[in-house]
C-alpha cells in the first residue's frame, strides 16, 4: 500500500427488473469515462450509511432511508497514491428519479452485463461478484 487509506461507500441500486444503476465518471475527474457504482467519500466523523445517503442525494437526487441499506460486499484495492476501502450496499427502495446532477451519464445494467462496462480497477471484482450472485 502506498499512501493513506481512503474510505468511500458505494451503492448497488436495483430497479424492479433487477437491473443495477451505474454512473459514468464525467470528464475532468480521474478515471473519466469509466463506469462505477454511485457513492462517494466518507467525511471525518460520518457513518458510512450516512455518507451514502448524502452522496446519493447530492449526485442523483435520490432519497434513501439509511435503515434500508443492506451491506453486501466490499472492495479493498491499492492504487498508486492511496488504498481504497469501499463497502458496497444494496439499495432496493428510494424516493425520486435518479438523475446525474454532476453531468454523469447513468445506465441500468443487468448483473450479467456488468462485465461489459469499463470500470475502475477497484470496481471490477464487485461487478464480477454481483454478476455471479444475482
Amino acid at each position: 500500500m502506498s499512501g493513506p487509506v481512503l474510505l468511500v461507500v458505494a451503492a448497488a441500486i436495483f430497479n424492479e427488473a433487477g437491473d443495477i444503476l451505474l454512473a459514468q465518471r464525467p470528464e475532468g475527474k480521474s478515471m473519466a469515462g469509466l463506469w462505477e457504482f454511485p457513492g462517494g467519500k466518507v467525511e471525518a466523523g460520518e457513518a458510512p450509511e450516512a455518507a451514502l445517503v448524502r452522496e446519493l442525494a447530492e449526485e442523483l437526487r435520490m432519497e434513501i432511508d439509511p435503515e434500508s441499506l443492506n451491506p453486501i460486499t466490499f472492495a479493498s484495492f491499492g492504487y498508486r497514491d492511496f488504498h481504497l476501502l469501499m463497502p458496497l450496499y444494496e439499495v432496493r427502495s428510494w424516493r425520486g428519479t435518479p438523475a446525474g446532477m454532476e453531468g454523469q451519464k447513468l445506465a441500468w445494467v443487468s448483473p450479467a452485463a456488468l462485465r461489459d462496462y469499463d470500470a475502475p480497477p477497484a470496481d471490477i471484482p464487485l461487478f464480477e461478484e454481483l454478476a455471479r450472485r444475482y
